[in-house]
């Protein structure tokens, strides 16, 4: 009388051996696939960026992430002085320099 109101629990049967490495195998893709199209491009642009501010010297035409473009005047441990115009400097850091222009630009425009 009692089944006509509560089901029996049978045991299942165990699940089939095996998996081991094939069920990482996804994850290890994914992780692979973001090394070397995530992490890997951005470490090279930061590590060509670093190159480029130790480089800086005096006379190189920059621009800004601001988007300020001049001549370096004077470079120091973590500043640059930077002219933007006749007789107007402004003291940028060096980390903000986003890119070195062609000798020239500056006069151009």
């Amino acid at each position: 009388m009692t089944e006509f109101f509560i089901n029996n629990a049978y045991a299942q049967s165990a699940p089939p051996a095996g998996g081991g490495i094939a069920g990482f195998l996804p994850l290890i893709i994914i992780l692979v696939v973001f090394w070397f199209f995530l992490i890997r491009p951005q470490m090279k642009q930061a590590k060509e960026h670093r190159k480029m501010v130790e480089a800086l010297a005096k006379g190189d035409e920059v621009v800004t992430n601001g988007g300020l473009l001049g001549k370096i005047n004077k470079v120091g441990d973590n500043f640059v002085l930077l002219e933007v115009a006749a007789n107007l400097e402004v003291k940028v850091q060096k980390q903000n320099i986003s890119a070195l222009m062609p000798k020239g630009t500056v006069k151009t425009l």
